[in-house]
């Protein structure tokens, strides 16, 4: 039986009707069931949601009426409560779970709310990815009726008063239906476990018993993973034992510093699929073969608004100003880069997410993610975004003919100037001086401000290479191994003093 064959529960398939009206049709209707929902919180009643409701153009009144919120701010004035238990805060009832998240800057865990309504609406828009796979030309139907090998975090979660707490990963993996059970890898017991070294030697034992059809998760960790399944097996590539292997899923970061790599492990083509799922909803999905951008889920639990990412609307470091300007759907444009702010079935509110996007199709409201909002290098006006630095990987790993499956890059003063500090990962034998200059003109090339500034203020470009166990072994030491964890493509602040001394020692070592 394929998933195609599935008898969807109705409640569910009622929803999967095909989106009615405009995308902006779409978001208010998004945004008024939002605001109905959560009229007699305690947020709701403060921000006068009765009120907004009443308005004709409902999206103007919310902005008007709802200030802007980072984490910080919107955890500090109201989702500390709902640690404690107290109900109807921003969202009806208690917060039955809540998804740790650190994203990649800092060290301290965030918790994120995760409600019933939240991951309804997830559960939703993954049933419609898995519906738009027949869209694709090569996948064939019998891939997608074999098993689903889904790498994330631990389904073993921490209890807390009144609720539970984990990855989102091992939350969503907790609460599968019944019908996706036949299909799930690697089983609950598995999925379980919390050490990330165990559950990856136990999934590499079991691997022979499996016929997996696709893979989801982080690139990092999946291909890690089946580095030690052709290893232990003594086989050329992952095909060899999963010969119906046709496509992966992947999110949480870009693919293409990781792609050369990972067709290494490969006996044939895989079609590669790109997902935005953070732990604040899942915001797009690719949907449609031959295309970069993801298609926007403006028709389910998430109401958008879109920050110009420049410098009147955030200060140096990337914080977001009081009062941004914010922007609806029909109101952006493409090629621009903004942030995104988001309205949740979870009680987050014009919430900063961090993550900078742009608009590839503004009539199929399809995105591409270029960053962080906190993840971007402009020392002296470079504006370097990780986009640049993903796409700078990527074809210096094709003029080279080598492999670069993590980086991140640093902002250094450099006399009375400035300079950038590259460390990349690369077990390949590779010429370090020819690879920091083939990196540098890559940016030249796609950056017009990194030129004219190359020529002024950041004087230099300097490339420490690395062995990439470098860059695992430092994401275990800050507790960040496996599940969601991505490695920071940028180095500020305390992280970047923690990278520093955890090189120092183990060099000293």
């Amino acid at each position: 039986m394929g998933i195609i064959d599935i008898r969807i529960p109705a409640t569910i398939a009622r929803t999967l009707k095909l989106p009615v009206g405009s995308h902006t049709w779409q978001q208010n209707r998004v945004l008024r069931k939002l605001l109905k929902k959560a009229r007699f919180t305690e947020f709701g009643q403060a921000c006068h949601f009765d009120e907004i409701l009443l308005q004709k153009k409902i999206a103007k009144a919310f902005q008007q009426h709802v200030p802007v919120f980072d984490y910080d701010k919107i955890y500090a004035q109201w989702w500390h409560r709902t640690l404690d238990g107290i109900p109807d805060v921003c969202w009806p009832g208690k917060i039955p779970y809540f998804a740790l998240s650190s994203g990649t800057s800092g060290s301290a865990s965030k918790y994120i709310p995760i409600t019933n309504d939240l991951m309804r609406g997830n559960r939703v828009v993954m049933i419609k990815q898995m519906l738009s796979l027949r869209n694709y030309e090569n996948i064939p139907v019998k891939s997608i009726s074999k098993g689903w090998l889904m790498l994330g975090g631990s389904t073993d979660l921490q209890k807390g008063p009144g609720y539970y707490a984990g990855d989102l990963s091992g939350i969503t993996a907790k609460k599968v239906p019944f019908w996706f059970s036949p299909f799930y890898k690697p089983g609950k017991k598995i999925a379980r476990t919390k050490d990330w070294n165990t559950k990856l030697d136990e999934i590499v034992e079991q691997a022979p018993n499996w016929d997996i059809g696709f893979v989801v998760g982080v690139p990092a960790w999946i291909q890690m993973c089946m580095e030690m399944i052709i290893e232990k097996y003594k086989i050329k590539n992952i095909h060899e034992l999963w010969p119906n292997l046709a496509f992966y899923v992947h999110g949480g970061v870009a693919f293409e510093p990781y792609k050369k790599g990972f067709e290494k492990l490969l006996g044939k083509p895989l079609t590669y699929i790109e997902t935005y799922l953070a732990s604040e909803g899942f915001i797009a999905y690719q949907d449609r073969q031959g295309v970069r951008g993801m298609k926007l889920t403006t028709n389910e639990h998430i109401f958008f608004e879109f920050v110009p990412f420049n410098d009147q609307n955030f200060d140096p470091s990337g914080n977001i100003v009081d009062h941004p300007t914010a922007l609806l759907i029909d109101e952006v444009e493409e090629g621009k880069d903004y942030a995104i702010l988001i309205s949740t079935s979870a009680g987050a509110w014009r919430y900063l997410i961090g993550d900078t996007i742009r608009f590839t199709d503004k009539k199929r409201a399809e995105i591409i993610i270029t960053g962080r909002t906190k993840h971007f290098l402009s020392l002296v006006g470079e504006h370097l975004s990780v986009d640049n630095m993903n796409r700078a990987i990527e074809l210096v790993g094709e003029q080279m003919n080598v492999s670069i499956p993590e980086f991140t890059v640093a902002g250094v003063p450099y006399g009375s100037f400035f300079a950038h500090h590259w460390y990349v990962a690369c077990d390949d034998v590779v010429n370090a001086e020819q690879l920091r200059i083939n990196i540098d003109n890559n940016l030249k090339e796609l950056n017009d401000d990194y030129a004219v500034e190359r020529k002024s203020a950041l004087r230099e470009v300097m490339l420490t290479v690395l062995p990439e166990k470098k860059f695992m072994d430092f994401m275990e030491h800050k507790g960040k191994l496996g599940g969601q964890h991505k490695f920071p493509r940028v180095m500020k602040g305390k992280m970047l003093e923690d990278w520093e001394q955890f090189l120092n020692s183990v060099n000293s070592i």
